[in-house]
């Protein structure tokens, strides 16, 4: 059943960031206790099975990647809640259902009703809404696995749904370092190509680097080139989770070296392809590469994004070759970064241009040390929410009532996080033991 009120250690941590606001920031507090709210009451969904289905927000689907981003910031409260612990351990539980439904699929139905692109060309079933291929579909389910474990001490989730879904996650991201070999394809009629691959399904040629392919972007736009940067970034990371999570929980020596092979693989292929230069010269992560030569200098405003590296934990904020990719990322090399008479920041090819987007505002927020920063990023938030207090998928930065979708979960708690950031109320995203990947080695 879906939360009738919001729980009291909610309600409490909500009057404890009003507080903390007071009233020269008064108008973070009202925001955010509508967002905070927002999800629990009308996208989060407890099922008689001891799942939980988690909606998008305007979408009746639950989007693997997009569930999580939507439950992440309940985590430090989960650590005292036992009914909010249970909730997450649900939504982990059934993200791994779907998983072991179908590893390439991107978006799921509640039950096997048959909504969404049935039409599709590829292996739909009745479970799928959609079937589009995306690396960080799935990072998500273990990145909330291993820090629902972290955070609150919580094991219930790694159910034998788990260890099955893990072993076809490895298998998947193995298949894909070698595209030509994989069984996977899609094509949509459609008049929106960004929605379908090219070359009968297959998508645009690509070389083997040591990377894993994805045929889509975390937008759900179809890559460029088949190797995503920022979702091998957090491939490596997730895989770094399952490496600890079968060394200190489970003994599982033979799938620990598996992924040990695979994780290792693909830093190597970010080291060996994906570093290019800039208009200036200097060295800086690609969007997207091919392994033929060809590289993309973009971000998109979807999470993983190259912004985003730190905020996985992928590298630190302060790693030089971040922050010389930050720089370009925030200009007009990026043809998605807009700046205009309201606000300035990353959009995306899924939207208009001129169009930037909350989710990336926040990132832009979360990934730097400096406070007044992260202040000017939120008072253009809640400047810019159109009337709503809440935020939206993308806004015009030259009228913020213009904005497409008034109800995005993602965008709300991303905005979420970032108020709680900046009370140091965080969320520690890196690799265990203190081994980050260097961007330089």
């Amino acid at each position: 059943m879906p939360y009738s009120e919001i729980p009291l250690s909610v309600s409490r941590f909500m009057a404890d960031i009003t507080e903390r606001c007071g009233e020269a920031r008064a108008h973070w507090a009202k925001n955010f206790n509508a967002a905070f709210a927002n999800t629990l009451l009308t996208t989060v969904k407890r099922l008689d099975d001891g799942t939980t289905f988690v909606l998008t927000g305007d979408i009746p689907a639950m989007w693997l990647r997009d569930s999580t981003a939507q439950v992440r910031p309940y985590l430090p409260i989960a650590k005292n809640d036992a009914d909010l612990k249970q909730m997450i351990a649900g939504l982990v539980k059934r993200q791994f259902k779907y998983i072991n439904i179908d590893p390439y699929a991107n978006a799921f139905n509640e039950e096997a009703n048959g909504n969404g692109h049935q039409t599709d060309h590829t292996e739909m079933n009745p479970w799928i809404w959609e079937r589009k291929y995306e690396i960080d579909s799935l990072c998500y389910p273990v990145q909330l696995a291993y820090l629902l474990y972290k955070i609150t001490g919580e094991t219930e989730q790694f159910n034998q749904d788990f260890h099955d879904g893990v072993k076809k996650i490895v298998d998947v991201w193995t298949v894909e370092q070698d595209h030509d070999q994989s069984p996977y394809t899609f094509q949509r009629d459609t008049w929106r190509q960004e929605d379908t691959l090219t070359h009968d399904g297959k998508g645009t040629p690509v070389k083997k680097t040591g990377m894993t392919w994805s045929g889509f972007r975390p937008s759900d736009d179809r890559c460029t080139y088949g190797y995503l940067v920022p979702s091998n970034m957090f491939a490596v990371v997730a895989l770094h989770y399952l490496e600890d999570i079968y060394t200190t929980l489970f003994d599982d020596p033979e799938l620990v070296n598996h992924i040990r092979r695979l994780r290792g693989n693909i830093k190597q292929g970010i080291a060996d392809y994906a570093v290019v230069s800039n208009k200036a010269g200097e060295s800086v992560f690609a969007y997207e590469v091919d392994g033929l030569g060809n590289a993309s200098i973009m971000d998109d405003s979807n999470v993983p994004s190259l912004m985003s590296a730190p905020y996985l934990g992928y590298c630190d904020k302060e790693d030089p070759l971040y922050l010389a990719t930050r720089r370009t990322l925030l200009s007009d090399e990026n043809p998605f970064f807009y700046e205009g008479q309201y606000a300035k920041g990353i959009g995306s090819s899924h939207t208009p241009e001129n169009y930037v987007w909350p989710i990336a505002m926040a990132i832009e927020g979360l990934t730097t040390n400096d406070k007044s920063e992260k202040e000017r990023i939120l008072d253009t938030l809640v400047a810019c929410d159109g009337g709503t207090n809440l935020m939206h998928e993308g806004f015009d930065v030259n009228n913020p009532d213009n904005f497409t979708r008034e109800w995005f979960s993602w965008a709300n708690m991303m905005f979420c996080e970032l108020v709680m950031d900046f009370f140091d109320i965080t969320i520690d995203s890196h690799m265990p033991e203190n081994t980050k990947e260097t961007t330089n080695d």
